[in-house]
Parts: structure tokens; sequence; C-alpha cells
């Protein structure tokens, strides 16, 4: 009994010491490339209490007629004996040298707006530093502090990343300089809302509020991105970590230091993923690509001539399995490049060519619209009427489209379609007024998933509506 016991202990010493010994151990890596890590403060001047907004100081609801000049002062900034001015407010975040004459990299976000930006070293020195430039699109920023024979990280490749590979951050998390966390890659190419321009890696690597702008690294002890962003409920690390693959970051860091600024390609167009009922609709064996919702007048889309309903499948030859593969692809690409699409269109593969152009600073959003009288309902379960000239206005849409007034239960609001959608298409038929959506609702499959294009708020987007038989 105790010759088995004496085995079975030793297979389980046996069994922990191989399960230990495929572990990374990061403790050189660190000791490397830490010193190249730097903490960043910034400060934001207050405003004098004269600079300030013209707005009176609002009092809390209730308060006793007594107390009421006391809150007065307090709120203005002249309470006695205290200095209630306005404060300077500060930040902390991270960083890391990329060149030994001076050169850092960190997020946008972390020096937006900032006054003064102070960098601390490992060895406790502390500098300021210059804005060089930063890009709000990528969330990188470059600044430059005056020292010599700096020690800098080695850039990595984070093309060569495979999902399930070992990485490591390091930063000042809450302001705990230094911070050392590890941790997998989860996930490549990932976009996110406001991030249009940026394949995020994502991770499991605990970052927390202090760890943006600081570096990924990857087994070989080479940066493969910036720490960004998080997902989290509670403003706390959750086990969803994003980073800015370095190969944008230097796209945006060359741009910056040859003209101050970074520009971004573009081509023009709203789009959005294709469902598997979208795929159906278009006739397609699975749901891939990035379908084109909306031209947008005088981009290099509409010069193209791409339609609302092309598919866009590949750009440059790099197939594009999401909608959210085409925007980061276009926007590395050099302005006025030459480019190709493959896209289908009514179920037919074609080759589309276009020059690049420059991302403009802002796209116009539209205004939703009012309803008017209603219609009886159709086969949809959607009254439709038509749009008024004011409706035109606001909506800025010149003709066509019909204005959803009710939707019924049914494979209509199943599918999405909202009152006071627009609807433009039904299966590539333009809507032309309401008789027009009347005679082509009537002409749809029984059973089948047909397209249809709605503007909301502004944004077009394609529903599939799965006719009733």
């Amino acid at each position: 009994m105790f010759k088995n016991i004496k085995w079975y202990f030793l297979l389980i010493v046996v069994l922990t010491e191989n399960v230990f010994a495929q572990l990374p151990d990061f403790t050189d890596m660190v000791k490397t490339n830490s010193v190249a890590v730097v903490n960043i403060s910034t400060t934001q001047k207050a405003l004098p209490a004269t600079e300030n907004t013209n707005e009176q100081p609002q009092l809390p609801e209730g308060i006793p007629p007594e107390l009421e000049e006391l809150f007065k002062r307090f709120l203005n900034g002249q309470g006695d004996g205290d200095d209630y001015s306005p404060r300077d407010t500060t930040s902390l975040g991270s960083g890391f040298i990329i060149s030994a004459d001076g050169y850092v990299l960190t997020n946008h976000h972390v020096v937006k707006d900032a006054d003064e930006i102070v960098v601390k070293f490992s060895d406790r020195r502390e500098l300021t530093a210059k804005l060089i430039g930063s890009d709000a699109r990528t969330d990188v920023a470059l600044l430059k502090v005056e020292a010599k024979d700096l020690p800098a990280v080695t850039i990595g490749e984070p093309n060569k990343l495979q999902v399930g590979e070992w990485v490591l951050a390091i930063g000042s998390p809450f302001g705990f300089e230094q911070s050392a966390t590890a941790g997998i890659v989860s996930a490549k190419g990932r976009s996110l809302p406001g991030g249009n321009y940026v394949p995020f890696i994502q991770t499991d690597v605990a970052i927390n509020p202090g760890n943006s702008g600081g570096p990924l690294f990857n087994m070989e002890g080479k940066v493969v991105g910036i720490n960004s962003q998080i997902y989290s409920r509670t403003g706390g690390f959750m086990g969803l970590s994003f980073s800015i693959p370095m190969d944008v970051v230097m796209n945006v860091v060359d741009q910056i230091k040859a003209t101050g600024k970074a520009a971004h390609g573009w081509l023009g167009v709203q789009i959005q993923d294709v469902t598997r009922e979208l795929a159906e609709s278009f006739g397609m064996k699975k749901p891939q690509g990035a379908l084109i919702s909306k031209v947008l007048p005088g981009s290099p889309a509409e010069k193209a001539e791409l339609q609302i309903g092309d598919i866009i499948t590949e750009f440059n030859g790099q197939p594009i399995e999401s909608s959210g593969d085409l925007p980061p692809m276009v926007g590395i690409t050099p302005i006025n490049d030459k480019a190709s699409l493959k896209i289908i269109r009514q179920g037919e593969v074609r080759s589309v060519d276009f020059t690049v152009g420059l991302l403009p600073d802002e796209i116009n959003t539209l205004a939703d619209a009012k309803t008017a009288q209603k219609r009886p309902l159709n086969r949809l379960g959607i009254n439709v009427i038509d749009l008024t000239d004011t409706q035109r206005e606001i909506l800025q849409i010149a003709k066509n489209g019909v204005l959803v007034q009710d939707v019924a239960k049914g494979s209509a609001q199943n599918a999405g379609i909202q009152r006071g959608d627009v609807i433009l298409r039904i299966q590539n038929n333009i809507i032309r007024d309401a008789a027009d959506f009347e005679k082509i609702v009537k002409k749809l499959p029984a059973g089948k998933s047909v397209a249809v294009l709605i503007q909301r708020q502004g944004n077009p987007v394609f529903l599939a509506i799965k006719v009733d038989k």
C-alpha cells in the first residue's frame, strides 16, 4: 500500500514539473526591455475663472436659504481662507522609446489636450517631452525628448503573430510603474467602434487604466503593438484587451516625422457585414465580404462607378472576410495610389480599379424623419408613405425612397425594420414611391430572404427579410 502511494506521489511530481516546464519564463525579457518603457504624465492647465464660460453655477435643488450664499461663494472660487480656484488636471499613461535619440511612442488619448507632457524613465529621470504629432483615428502619438543614447525597443512584425501565442505587456497601471503582465493573443484583426482604421490585436493580457500607450512584446522580445483599449463593464480588466499593431503604428510615425500629421486612404463607401440571410438573398454560398450600403458623392468609389449592393470580396488581392477588414487596408494605402477591388454585383464577379483618396476629417450625419398619415398594411406588414419635400431636405434624399410609418409583428419587424426608416431598395429594385413599393412587394418570392436597403438616422444599411409563404 505504501509503495503504491510513493509511486503515485512521484507521478504527480513529474506531471507538475512537465506542466511548469511548458510555461514561458519572462524574466530575461522584462530585464532587457523594461528600461525602454516609460511613464507619461500630462498636465492640462485650468482656465482662470475670468476665462471660463459665462454660465452661472447650478445650485443643488432644495438648498436652504441660509446656505445659498455659502454655496455661491464656493462654486465661484471665493471661499474664506481656502483656495477654491480651478485646479490643473493631470493624467497618467505609459509609453516606450523607439530610438536612442529620444523618440517616444504612446497613445493619442494619453496626451490629448495636454499643456505639459513629462516622460519619466526607469532610472527616475524626468524630462519634458515635445509632441511631434498625434493621430486620433489610430490613437497614436509621437513624442520627442532631448536626450541621447537612450535604450530603445526592437520593433517586431505583428502579421506573424498567431492566435494562442504568448505576449507580454509592460506599463504603469493605476500609476504602478514597470508592471509586467502576460497572456496570449486571443484574436487578430478586431474591428472596434470608433477604431475602423485599426485591425486591433486582442489579448487576455491584464491591461488597466495607466497601461495605455505601453508596449506589447512577442516572445522574441520585440514590440508588436501599443496597448490601447480594454473592454470592461466595471472600468477594470475583464480579459479583453486591444493593441494597435506596430505596422499601422510605424506607418503613422513615418508620416508624422515627414509632415507632422497622418493621412489615411479613403474609398468613400459605407459598408456592413454580409449576414447568412443577406448572403442567401444575394445568391452567395456563404457570408463574406463588405456590402456597400452607400456610395458617398465625389468619392473615389463614385468615380470608380461602384454601386449600392456591390459586395467587396478582395482589396489588392487580399481577401475581405468581413466588413471590418476593408477600412484598415484602405487606410494604410498611400494617397493617390492605384488599387483594385474584386466585387460581386448581382451574382457576377467583377474587378474594379480606383485611385485612393484622402480621408476627409468628417462625414456628415443626417437627421431622422417624422411620419404622416397611414396606409394599409401589405404582405410584409409595413406601412409606408411618400416623403415630403421637407422630409427629403432634412434627410438629404434627393429622390426615391419611402418612409416607414408602422411595422406589424412578423418577418419585417424581426429583421429590424423600424418606424422612421426610409426604404430605398428591395432586391436591387429602386423604390421610387409608395405605389412602386406596393407593386414590388406583391411580386416578391414567398419563403425566400430578400435584401432591403434602408436609411436610418442618416446611415444606410441592408437588412434581410424572409417573405412569408
